[in-house]
């Protein structure tokens, strides 16, 4: 299939605008258009796993970690990043990378490692802001039901386990068509009144096209009144971080004991023992420890994340248990997460793991 078929899909379950603003997540090389006949997945693109994908046929590689994560401005092959990207064009290999969209997609990397551990009930610690927009619109009263139902099929209208959400009221609209005008009711040059419902829904900026899309296909005016509104609201449906908690409380030691053995990792960094039982968790793959103040917030008795420097462990202050697992290992999982996505909604198309372990960093 085309590699934009593959993208697509994708970013319909993480949008490229949830992605962090460093972040450089979609497309690093490669055109739309070019017929993908193999994909391989990793949470790295390195060297060894560029090869793994030219010697097993595969002419995409999805990676976690984007390949290019600031600006090149040459590629000569005097690092990994330019001979990597100067090979992948030559083989005609696309690059594309899921990175902290994917993170702050609600079944996205740490609802897996949620999963792993066990954890029910998952939520997002830290809900992303400035991502929720209104659409005020003023249609006639015959044709509302046709507009919001286009509309909530959009993508608009969704709130939390609810969606088809929305406000409606009337009155009346006036409008006087000028020289030029086709008006869709009423004669030119004479002042018309029109009975209008007003609509107002709610969406994600993400679905801010498709949402414009809909309306100006299906209302019927030729010029359409519309507000939209950004709205400072939480979208609680997307961010940073998630919380879990275990079906039953355990020691401190025994979750920490089910951390290593499920998580897979040689060892587990922590702060001292609190001496509390373990029954909220927040989890954050990669380096998380920038949710500490909403972890204590939401109560958690444990932080798991990575890549914790030595002074941060203080800033716990015995209030929970910051454990830290290792970045690869808290991301490890990350390859099984969109092989999973990819087999259940591009059912024909066959997606691989890689069988590379790119950890860079190793233990005695």
């Amino acid at each position: 299939m085309l590699l934009s078929e593959i993208m697509n899909c994708l970013e319909r379950w993480a949008p490229l605008s949830l992605q962090e603003s460093y972040d450089n997540s979609g497309l690093q090389c490669g055109a739309p258009d070019q017929e993908i006949t193999g994909a391989l997945l990793a949470l790295d693109v390195t060297e060894a796993v560029l090869e793994e994908a030219i010697t097993s046929g595969c002419n995409l590689v999805v990676a976690h970690h984007p390949l290019i994560f600031t600006g090149l401005k040459k590629i000569t092959g005097a690092n990994a990043t330019e001979r990597i990207l100067e090979r992948a064009i030559r083989h005609q290999i696309a690059v594309y990378a899921i990175h902290t969209n994917l993170d702050h997609t609600a079944t996205g990397v740490n609802h897996r490692i949620a999963t792993k551990l066990g954890l029910v009930r998952p939520r997002i610690l830290a809900p992303l802001e400035n991502h929720l927009w209104k659409l005020v619109t003023y249609v006639p009263q015959a044709h509302a039901e046709a507009v919001r139902n286009a509309l909530f099929a959009a993508g608009a209208g969704v709130m939390g386990n609810y969606d088809s959400c929305s406000f409606s009221s009337s009155g009346e609209g006036t409008f006087r068509a000028l020289a030029g005008a086709q008006p869709f009711t009423g004669a030119p040059g004479v002042l018309h009144r029109e009975a209008e419902t007003r609509l107002e829904l709610i969406f994600p900026l993400h679905r801010k096209q498709a949402v414009l899309l809909a309306l100006r296909s299906t209302h019927p005016y030729e010029e359409i009144a519309y507000d939209l509104l950004a709205l400072q609201n939480p979208w609680m449906e997307a961010g940073a971080g998630l919380l879990g908690e275990l079906e039953e409380a355990m020691p401190e030691m025994e979750f920490l004991t089910r951390v290593k053995v499920r998580m897979n990792t040689a060892l587990v960094r922590h702060t001292a023992l609190t001496g509390r039982s373990v029954k909220k968790v927040a989890v954050c793959g990669g380096s998380g420890f920038f949710l500490l103040p909403q972890a204590k917030q939401a109560g958690a008795d444990v932080l798991l994340t990575a890549d914790i420097k030595y002074h941060q462990f203080f800033e716990a202050e015995g209030k929970l248990l910051l454990a830290d697992v290792g970045h690869f290992e808290s991301e490890q999982f990350t390859g099984e997460l969109i092989l999973d996505y990819l087999q259940k909604n591009l059912p024909t198309f066959a997606p691989r793991l890689s069988k590379i372990n790119t950890n860079p960093v190793h233990y005695l």
